[in-house]
């Protein structure tokens, strides 16, 4: 080839990135053989052996999908999902057991998990719940952008309004605690849930989530 044809031809597709997800497991072969297994699907798998640490890193960590044990000792996998739901941290969580336990299964899906997996189970069946996690992460993103949207639009005053309204605080509460009167606290709530366009406290609440994950 010409170096003039070797120019005009198209350079190759760069590499697809990794994409991020977290296992969090106490039994150490089962998560390297899930890491090795994730890595042929180019997907980056961060093992975690307790929930404990996997709570301590979470501030640090890029949103992704998580591969969940249930029964792990001190904190289990359920007592995580929970803390995952409290935190507003909705990245999609498959989650892993050793036993058939419908009971736990069921609490599992309403705390919001995307499926409930019984071990020994087929990597096919893992590698398919993981491209509809990062649909979802892809999705979670998109939303975080617009949410971050949103908030730009707001004043100084409404931002402090809302976060005082994010934390439960009522009218009378914001009012004092920002020295303003009932009054101006009402006319700057309601000007800020219309540019947000939203009706219901669990909308803002659900905004501010959406914006911070």
């Amino acid at each position: 080839m010409s170096r003039s044809e070797a120019a005009l031809s198209p350079a190759p597709p760069p590499p697809a990135a990794q994409r991020l997800a977290y296992i969090v497991d106490d039994d150490r072969d089962m998560r390297m053989s899930l890491r090795m297994l994730l890595q042929e699907d180019a997907i980056d798998a961060r093992p975690f052996l307790s929930a404990a640490d996997f709570l301590d890193a979470l501030p640090e960590l890029k949103p992704g999908p998580v591969l969940l044990d249930v029964r792990m000792p001190v904190m289990d996998g359920i007592a995580l999902l929970e803390a995952l739901t409290e935190r507003g941290v909705r990245w999609p969580v498959i989650m892993m057991t050793g036993h058939a336990e419908v009971p736990l299964a069921v609490r599992a899906m309403k705390l919001g998990a995307l499926d409930f997996l019984e071990k020994p189970f087929p990597y096919e069946e893992v590698s398919a719940l993981m491209a509809r996690a990062f649909e979802l992460v892809d999705a979670q993103a998109r939303q975080g952008g617009d949410a971050r949207e949103k908030l730009e639009l707001l004043t100084a005053r409404e931002r402090q309004i809302l976060d005082a309204v994010a934390r439960g605080m009522s009218n009378k509460e914001i009012a004092g605690e920002l020295d303003l009167s009932h009054r101006t606290v009402e006319m700057h709530r309601g000007r800020m849930m219309r540019r947000l366009g939203a009706r219901r406290i669990s909308e803002i609440i659900a905004l501010v989530s959406g914006a911070e994950h």
